[in-house]
């Protein structure tokens, strides 16, 4: 009433496992009256709505366990696991026993015993992820929905219906009507049924209706808004003249209200009946009116006037607004900074601020017997020095101190170099904030001294970073990988003890490995290759060479012939070589009569003369 916070859990885990889901169980087992109980959700008008009070609370998290969570008693009850492995989606509480369900990104549908903690029964919903569930209001069927809408049976836990469901993901499902309208079955708590179903980017709500054979798979009827609806809340329709009202709160921030009485099939999407915005006065110094947000709306129990929930999600205002329905856009104007800033100053501050003479003198937690007056000068030159070198730093740190009275010894670096503490500094200040420019100063670094002691003086924390940016280097520019070897190998080289205590030291360091090991296979190839460059090279360059010196002359400066002898000496030679041939060949006969007559002196001795003439002269 009062919208001002009533109660707020943290997890202790909150940052592991962030809340998906919320769902009030029914107080004392039994359904709140006159509302549909188990499907409300994240409603903070309910508590004061409600006779009972409402106590149990389930949290579905991102991680797939459940926690219900007690508002009177302040604590969590008891933690749900072991049914899900994924994302929670949606919490549904059973009206009569103390059943939950719940519906996940893994496709299953659990039902939890929830005084045991146990999983009751666990099925596949979809196959896809199912978004959203909603129980019927006799609590023996249950709609559940991906993109697809399917009504399953409780008992028997298969389905009992399909429908054609939307292109995008179901986010909001509801019954509209309790009893059938028309009473020819009343045995069937199921058949006659409308419900209404919202996804995500989907400008339309559709309204489907459970008939008796099933046949009807389409919507029968649609309501279109401005935008994809975020909440919905609707009066369920008692009798069969009562029409249906529906509020539908958009992304954009408005509200659309719709009545109309369900009685069969509508081909043509209805629109909003009303919609109302909010908007700030604009009278101020700003002259132009702001929107603002609506983040929920309910009907009150009345049925006639709605609960509005505006603002900030971290503090919202939540108020009772009576609707008038004859039109069509109602924008109501509230100055959200006012009514703000008014509950805040009653809520929150408790502690008085004393009133000071201007005069007066503050002592500050520091140095004991100085003012505030130390810290001035400081931050007016801090403010003048937005744009500082890097190696300007130690000067203000000195006048700083000086201003204290501590001994400084000046550190001067010769030629405005940073040293390597400041090298060491700067780098881990690159990779903190991934600075390029920082970066290539500090690694492009040659000086080997320079770099060890660099690598030596960066805190620990920084190491598995900067290998990932060495890493990164080595695969750019192949000059770049000679200057990145020699940081690599003194990182190895220094840190070699803390980097074999990681356990997840294989993945971390495997593109590395990979990179080497392909650097250094084709080194092989490239050595040859270069072996083969260099010889081709160097006799290129000594042909080159060969050509630019100035060539001898080869002729001869003088011939003297004398031809008489000439002719002689030719004639001789002439006789000289016809003789030798003649005696060549004289030769060769002599050599080879010999050889004859040898062989038949040795056929005699053998006795092998008496053989036939045939074999005589194949011989010979």
């Amino acid at each position: 009433a009062s919208s001002r916070l009533q109660h707020e859990y943290v997890p202790s885990a909150h940052l592991s496992a962030p809340c998906t889901c919320l769902a009030w169980a029914p107080p004392g087992g039994r359904p709140p009256p006159s509302k549909d109980g188990p499907q409300r959700k994240k409603r903070k008008s309910e508590v004061a709505e409600v006779n009972t009070q409402l106590d149990i609370l389930a949290i579905g998290t991102a991680v797939g366990s459940i926690l219900l969570y007690s508002t009177v008693k302040g604590e969590l009850q008891s933690k749900l696991d072991g049914g899900h492995d994924s994302r929670v989606n949606c919490v549904r509480w059973h009206q009569d026993n103390c059943c939950l369900y719940s519906c996940s990104e893994d496709k299953h549908i659990v039902e939890w015993n929830t005084q045991t903690c146990k999983v009751k029964c666990k099925w596949k919903g979809d196959n896809s992820s199912v978004t959203s569930l909603c129980i019927s209001p006799d609590g023996k069927m249950l709609l559940s929905a991906g993109r697809t809408i399917k009504l399953w049976d409780l008992e028997t836990k298969e389905v009992y219906r399909h429908f054609t469901g939307h292109a995008t993901s179901v986010s909001s499902l509801m019954f509209t009507t309790v009893k059938p309208m028309n009473e020819n079955n009343p045995s069937d708590g199921i058949t006659g049924l409308y419900f209404l179903s919202g996804a995500i980017h989907d400008r339309l709500l559709s309204v489907w209706y459970i008939r008796s054979d099933g046949k009807e798979k389409n919507a029968v009827m649609a309501f279109s808004v401005t935008d994809e609806p975020t909440f919905v809340d609707l009066t369920i329709s008692e009798v069969k003249e009562e029409p249906v009202k529906l509020a539908v709160v958009c992304r954009d921030g408005q509200v659309h209200l719709f009545e109309h009485i369900l009685n069969g099939y509508c081909k043509k999407p209805l629109t909003s009946n009303c919609t109302i915005q909010i908007a700030t006065p604009g009278n101020d110094e700003d002259s132009t009116p702001k929107p603002v947000p609506i983040l929920a709306a309910a009907f009150c129990t009345d049925k006639q006037s709605l609960l509005l929930v505006y603002g900030n999600t971290l503090q919202p205002i939540i108020e009772k607004v009576s609707l008038n329905t004859t039109e069509s856009h109602v924008c109501l104007i509230r100055d959200i900074q006012k009514v703000l800033s008014l509950k805040t100053d009653v809520a929150v501050t408790k502690v008085k601020t004393p009133v000071v003479n201007s005069d007066s003198k503050v002592l500050v937690p520091g140095v004991p017997g100085h003012s505030a007056t130390v810290k001035t000068p400081s931050s007016g030159k801090e403010k003048k020095k937005t744009k500082r070198k890097p190696g300007e730093t130690e000067e203000s740190i000195e006048e700083r101190l000086g201003a204290l009275d501590i001994d400084v010894t000046k550190v001067k670096t010769p030629g405005g170099l940073p040293q390597t503490d400041s090298f060491a500094v700067l780098l881990v200040q690159g990779l903190e904030s991934n600075d390029a420019e920082i970066l290539n100063r500090v690694l492009n670094t040659k000086k080997e001294s320079v770099i060890k002691n660099t690598v030596a003086r960066m805190p620990i924390h920084a190491v598995i970073p900067l290998l990932h940016e060495l890493t990164k280097r080595l695969q750019g520019n192949p000059y770049s990988a000679s200057l990145m070897v020699r940081w690599l190998k003194s990182v190895f080289s220094l840190h070699a003890s803390y980097l074999s205590t990681l356990p997840d030291l294989i993945p971390q360091l495997g593109m590395l490995y990979q990179l080497m090991e392909s650097r250094v296979k084709t080194l092989q190839k490239l050595s040859r290759l270069h072996g083969r460059l260099f010889i081709l090279a160097s006799q290129v360059a000594a042909s080159e060479a060969g050509q630019d010196v100035t060539e001898v002359n080869q002729t001869a400066k003088l011939v003297y012939e004398d031809e008489s002898s000439e002719e002689e000496g030719s004639d001789d030679e002439m006789i000289a070589d016809k003789e030798s041939e003649e005696n060549w060949d004289e030769d060769e006969e002599k050599e080879e009569q010999s050889d004859e007559q040898e062989m038949a002196m040795e056929k005699e001795i053998n006795g092998d003369s008496d053989l036939e003439p045939e074999n005589e002269s194949e011989e010979e």
